[in-house]
């Protein structure tokens, strides 16, 4: 969030701006964890208070002051999950998001779900702020290995995606458009078969107040639900991204409170999705998240982490919660 703009969004995040903010002292108490190896608290105490334009000031201030990078010595100090949370708690949010686009892309088979989860979450803004740090970062262009690593008609959705060219809920609803746009997802095309083309313009350029009401039209004209429509007349990647955007325009805290509980449920924890979810969603919306989870699975996401994780890393992905949901 740039300086000055309103922090009405930000106050659903669990991780608010801390105000008697002193960034040398935090470098002291860094440093000291940092030889004190091993006893990670006060690390997890530090980087967890302070919101994520503080964190780039401490970043910078070490850079002046000790004349080393701070994310370079996490990395020799800490390993594991807790240096995945502690790094990705201290890069910029776009630099963050570049690096799990890219996660998700390497090595043997792709992360469908985490492409189509950033992606379809982030503002205009956010996607080109990605956009920059990727090229930056790895020295290519993300579209360039979206159309590496996906095929169509996946491939085309993330890329109409990332151009972010979704429209701001404006207030006024346009009751042409709604029809037009419900009856084109209605309407099959040649050979029977769906316009892939027409549903991802639709679904990743309108406004998401503009597709509620389209899929409410849809299901009166239709008498079938969107998702059972996407079900019925898509396959594969193409499919499950439909559907989440879907989710994501209907209720986004309850779409990731959902992914969150498909990190946890089951034998082993997807670390990977829950560090991200929580981190990413930490001053946006972690609090409507953490309601939704408490009234959709009768447990507060505090009690499951607590379940699912343990040590130091448990501690790092608490603070980060903040509360428990009774």
């Amino acid at each position: 969030m740039r300086h000055g703009e309103v922090a009405a969004w930000g106050t659903l995040g669990t991780i608010k701006p801390l105000k008697n903010f002193e960034p040398a002292a935090d470098i002291e108490k860094i440093n000291e964890t940092l030889e004190s190896k091993g006893i990670w608290r006060t690390l997890i105490d530090v980087v967890t208070l302070l919101n994520n334009d503080q964190r780039q000031e401490v970043l910078q201030l070490y850079k002046t002051e000790v004349q080393q990078d701070l994310l370079q010595n996490i990395g020799k100090a800490l390993s594991g999950d807790l240096e995945k949370v502690i790094i990705g708690l201290l890069k910029a949010p776009a630099a963050y998001d570049a690096q799990e686009l890219k996660a998700a892309m390497k090595g043997l088979g792709t992360d469908e779900a985490t492409l189509t989860e950033i992606l379809s979450t982030r503002s205009n803004e956010q996607l080109r702020e990605i956009q920059t740090c990727y090229r930056q970062e790895y020295k290519t262009e993300l579209e360039k290995n979206i159309m590496s690593e996906t095929s169509e008609p996946y491939t085309g959705l993330l890329l109409a995606l990332a151009k972010g060219k979704r429209e701001k809920d404006s207030g006024i609803i346009d009751y042409g458009l709604i029809e037009q746009d419900s009856k084109i997802l209605s309407e099959l095309g040649p050979k029977n078969t769906s316009n892939s083309a027409q549903w991802i313009t639709i679904l990743t350029e309108r406004s998401q107040g503009h597709l509620r009401r389209v899929f409410d039209h849809f299901k009166n004209s239709t008498s079938v639900d969107i998702e059972e429509s996407i079900k019925k007349n898509f396959k594969g990647d193409f499919q499950k991204s439909l559907l989440t955007l879907v989710a994501v325009a209907k209720d986004t805290p309850l779409y990731f409170a959902d992914r969150l509980y498909n990190a946890m449920k089951g034998l082993g924890t997807q670390d990977s999705d829950l560090i991200r979810i929580l981190i990413s969603r930490s001053e946006v919306d972690l609090l409507s998240i953490r309601a939704a989870y408490r009234k959709k699975y009768g447990k507060s996401l505090y009690s499951s982490i607590q379940d699912d994780t343990k040590g130091d890393y448990r501690s790092a992905l608490l603070c980060i919660c903040r509360a428990e949901d009774v």
